[in-house]
């Protein structure tokens, strides 16, 4: 059976969609059947991951509102073993058209039984915000990842969504875990990075992954080009990261 990641920080500029797409490629590239499900109407795992944006062709808005088939939706990418699920910003009606509905927060999870069998990971990219989308994304998840950038106030914006899943968890999914935070964007020129890195252990703990994403170039570069960063440039130090944290993942079963 497939297991389900949401990668989510209700901040913005945290890496969440970079983490998303090269952790889903660079998962795949490990021989694993990953899908990449783009549940943020802003659509950038989509392009990111080599899929052209398109006004005529359905995607997970469809999914959510009709309840079409994901396996009608999915699309194939240049990496044999990563399919995407794509969005665009139709998807941020969703918002309004499931507000009525008593299982709105559920549907996301309903809509991938169906397929979760077919898959070893399912990545989700959840929008910067706490609203249906990303309660969708987390009730459908077996465990969370949550991109922390290394900077001032990310604590508190940790600690802000902890108190959140404490509901959600109450209320949706009591057995969402944390796969782990991880740190992003880290500068290790920087006083600053190692001071938050550091609070960040202290405070959590065995819930902050080993693996540690630099601020890189190459790595900012390669949505720009619709390429994962393991396509873009492989020998470089955001791919390299990435594979660590597919091989941390892939650790943890």
């Amino acid at each position: 059976m497939g297991k389900i990641i949401a990668v989510a920080n209700q901040k913005g500029g945290v890496g969440k969609t970079t983490t998303a797409i090269n952790l889903a490629a660079a998962l795949a590239v490990e021989n694993r059947k990953v899908l990449l499900v783009d549940a943020d109407p802003q659509g950038n795992a989509t392009s990111g991951a080599g899929i052209e944006r398109s006004k005529d062709r359905k995607n997970l808005y469809h999914a959510l509102i009709s309840g079409e088939s994901v396996r009608e939706l999915v699309l194939p990418t240049e990496i044999p073993t990563l399919w995407v699920l794509p969005s665009d910003k139709n998807l941020a009606g969703v918002e309004i058209e499931l507000s009525e509905s008593d299982d709105r927060g559920r549907v996301l999870r309903n809509l991938l039984v169906e397929i979760k069998d077919y898959f070893h990971y399912i990545i989700i990219d959840c929008p910067p915000s706490l609203g249906i989308l990303t309660v969708n994304g987390l009730t459908a998840a077996d465990s969370l990842i949550i991109p922390v950038q290394c900077e001032y106030f990310a604590l508190e914006g940790v600690t802000e969504l902890f108190e959140t899943l404490t509901r959600l968890k109450r209320e949706l999914n009591p057995s969402l875990a944390i796969e782990g935070l991880l740190l992003t964007m880290y500068d290790e020129r920087t006083n600053l990075s190692a001071a938050v890195a550091k609070e960040l252990r202290d405070f959590y703990g065995s819930q902050v992954l080993n693996t540690v994403i630099p601020r890189n170039v190459r790595l900012a570069e390669a949505p720009s080009f619709g390429k994962p960063i393991i396509l873009y440039d492989p020998r470089s130090r955001g791919a390299e990261s990435y594979f660590e944290l597919a091989k941390e993942i892939l650790s943890h079963g």
